[in-house]
């Protein structure tokens, strides 16, 4: 208890100088300052409502994207049958990228 005593006289009294200080070389009245301080306030809350519009789209748009994407659960595959699937998906993925690169270049084997 005595350690939270000695830091609160302190504490008080540089709270006391920095208003002392801030009502010195304030620039403006506090009118002004109140006003300025309600606009700008006003502007961060409409950008952070913007924001929130932005990213609910988003999150709807992913999770609306995931919901198409689900398969119905299959069989069980073997680990190799599996791995054709993937490769399979990667070379395919992979042809469409290309294409939208270079549309004249057609896919050319490597031997």
């Amino acid at each position: 208890m005595s350690e939270r005593g000695s830091a609160l006289g302190p504490f008080l009294l540089g709270v006391a100088l920095g208003a002392a200080l801030g009502a010195l070389f304030a620039p403006d009245t506090g009118e002004v300052t109140r006003g300025q301080l309600k606009k700008k306030l006003r502007g961060l809350r409409d950008l952070a409502e913007d924001k929130a519009e932005e990213l609910t789209a988003l999150v709807s748009a992913d999770d609306d994207a995931e919901d198409d994407e689900e398969e119905p659960p299959a069989e069980p595959r073997s680990a190799r049958a599996e791995l054709e699937q993937r490769l399979a998906d990667a070379k395919r993925r992979r042809r469409q990228t290309k294409r939208a690169r270079d549309p004249e270049e057609e896919d050319e084997p490597v031997a």
